[in-house]
């Protein structure tokens, strides 16, 4: 008897005219004969599924209409919460997950169990059990929490990948051959029909970059597990799970990945570094960073998008408010001495550094810069690529420049004491240096450099301006809605009364979001903190003070710290109070 059967079968001798599901309700005092007759006429008229119409237009609670058809079906009852998705099975293809509204939860041996709303659904049944070839085994579960469980299930796959996915799941299904790493390993010798094999890996692939890229997306992240693969974006400083392909395709798709960056496909014990250049159009191209890592489940690989856009934009339009871009430009100006940048990784540096350097870059200057590894290119400036394998350290880079009768020097990070020397010797002999530390803000820049052994007076006569940043996500001004929030909240914020007294608005995301932007955000923007060098700073810099000292005197001087800067930007209804709190401290 196929399975479902001798459920619809064991149901009470009742209407004839009604459906099982209807049936089955009636049976259960859930509804009654009228209520189900009525139901279904009205779902027919929508063109609805009756457990669809039944749910949406509130006819029965969600809980208490999944009780009433475990109950009738003599089927267990599952409450989702419960699941963890990492562990579903990957199984059943997409398309035909949405199409029957079904979700596969676990397998044992032949039988598949599998989440439904509906399990009258004889159809859908045994279509999944012919696509599968395993004995389908139906769970009620609550049709509300099925809907969002699906959508979870898949992320926000989109139909090409789905079909992609749907296409390899197919095949494995019905037995058909599978491709392994080695087919991907020497495509040069491959037949073309096992070509044909490997032709979903490589154009799921090429999508996946395609996608990252019109997404704005930073970093892509290929990530396997014991029962799941799955595929997260980076858009906006913050992952966003995008696609689970099938765990099958983990190696196949590391090694399209590595044959792309010539890496050692065969090497999947260390890790390893490499790059790709991808042609987005005929005008443009992207450079990737590959790196992979081995994992407890296969090779973890994180693909870095480096996009030149963002350096082309001005001052202004990065976020500084007009009194800090103001200072950045007028260091600029200088003829030497030294600009510092600090923040974690991800925080824009890069992005800061290279809008002043495009702000220098003129013919009559000589522009060299050392970086690991060059992100950004500038035509007009002299780049190289740290390769401390071979020797090429930033020390060894900026000894080299200082023989090259530089103008401009940017040194990507000051590690140690070695670099930091001769990088303070430059700024003191004529040039302008720009560089980056990984520090929480301005003060602590100037106290990192004393710890790490350069002299008190080198840092007080030499460095002109610190600059601390964070990048924040803005809010869609689309979709954004106003946060309510008491007079008392928003003064222990840090707002001021003058601020609050000229009608103050703040808004928060609408986790919803709409059609263009995500979860309610819309790109990012910077805060910052800048710091100029003053007299009196420099004194306490020289006395061996803390960057606490430093800190209060700065603000004494009008300088604002970055939660601050953020409180700006909320003020000015640019992101919310939430994400502030995300990025910065008191």
């Amino acid at each position: 008897m196929k399975p479902g059967y001798e459920y619809i079968m064991a149901l009470k001798p009742l209407d004839h005219r009604l459906s099982p599901l209807s049936r089955c309700l009636v049976a259960e005092r859930a509804l009654t004969a009228a209520q189900a007759s009525s139901a279904e006429q009205s779902a027919l008229r929508e063109a609805k599924p009756l457990v669809d119409f039944i749910a949406e237009r509130g006819v029965l609670g969600s809980t208490e209409l999944a009780k009433a058809i475990s109950r009738g079906f003599h089927l267990p009852l599952l409450d989702l919460n419960a699941v963890e998705l990492a562990s579903c099975p990957r199984v059943i293809a997409p398309k035909l997950v949405r199409q029957y509204h079904a979700l596969p939860l676990f397998q044992k041996g032949n039988q598949l169990y599998v989440g439904v709303a509906d399990p009258s659904n004889m159809q859908s049944l045994d279509e999944l059990q012919f696509h599968t070839g395993l004995r389908i085994q139906p769970v009620t579960v609550e049709h509300n929490k099925l809907s969002v469980y699906i959508d979870k299930y898949f992320g926000s796959l989109d139909s090409s990948m789905a079909d992609l996915i749907e296409k390899d799941i197919e095949q494995q299904s019905s037995g058909g051959p599978r491709s392994s790493v080695a087919t991907v390993e020497s495509t040069a010798g491959l037949t073309e029909a096992e070509n044909e094999e490997d032709a979903p890996i490589i154009r799921f692939v090429n999508k996946m970059l395609v996608d990252a890229f019109t997404r704005r997306a930073s970093d892509i992240h290929l990530e396997p597990y014991e029962r799941s693969y799955r595929v997260r974006f980076r858009m906006d400083g913050v992952l966003h799970e995008i696609v689970s392909p099938p765990t099958a395709w983990a190696e196949r798709l590391a090694a399209r990945i590595k044959v792309m960056a010539r890496l050692d496909v065969a090497e999947r014990r260390v890790p390893q570094d490499g790059a790709i250049k991808v042609r987005i159009s005929s005008t443009r191209e992207l450079d990737l960073r590959i790196s992979t890592l081995p994992t407890l489940f296969g090779e973890k690989i994180v693909i870095r998008l480096l996009d030149s856009t963002p350096a082309m934009l001005d001052i202004d339009q990065l976020g500084y408010e007009p009194y800090q871009g103001k200072l950045y430009l007028e260091a600029l100006r200088k003829p030497q001495g030294m600009i510092l940048i600090t923040g974690p990784t991800g925080s824009g540096k890069t992005v800061s550094l290279y809008t002043g350097l495009r702000i220098l870059n003129k013919s009559e200057v000589n522009i060299a810069t050392a970086e690991d590894p060059c992100e950004i290119k500038l035509v007009g400036a002299n780049q190289v690529s740290i390769n401390t394998k071979v020797g090429l350290t930033f020390a060894a880079a900026l000894r080299a420049f200082l023989r090259q009768d530089p103008d401009i020097i940017m040194v990507g990070e000051i590690r140690d004491l070695e670099t930091a020397e001769i990088a303070f010797k430059a700024a003191q002999t004529g040039h302008l240096v720009l560089s980056t530390l990984h520090t929480n803000d301005a003060p602590q820049t100037l106290t990192r450099l004393l710890n790490i052994g350069v002299e008190p007076f080198n840092v007080a006569d030499t460095v002109d301006l610190v600059i601390a940043q964070r990048l924040v996500r803005c809010l869609c001004n689309n979709c954004k809605i106003p946060h309510d929030i008491p007079e008392h909240a928003l003064l222990k914020t840090g707002f001021t009364p003058e601020e609050i007294q000229q009608g103050l608005q703040v808004f928060q995301a609408n986790k919803g979001g709409c059609e263009q932007c995500a979860a309610g955000f819309k790109g990012r923007t910077g805060i910052y903190q800048v710091l100029p060098i003053s007299e009196e700073i420099s004194r306490i810099i020289m006395q061996g003070g803390t960057s606490m000292d430093i800190a209060a005197q700065a603000k004494t001087e009008g300088v604002t710290n970055l939660r601050r800067s953020g409180l700006n930007k909320v003020r000015d209804g640019i992101t919310s109070l939430h994400e502030i709190y995300r990025v910065t401290v008191n």
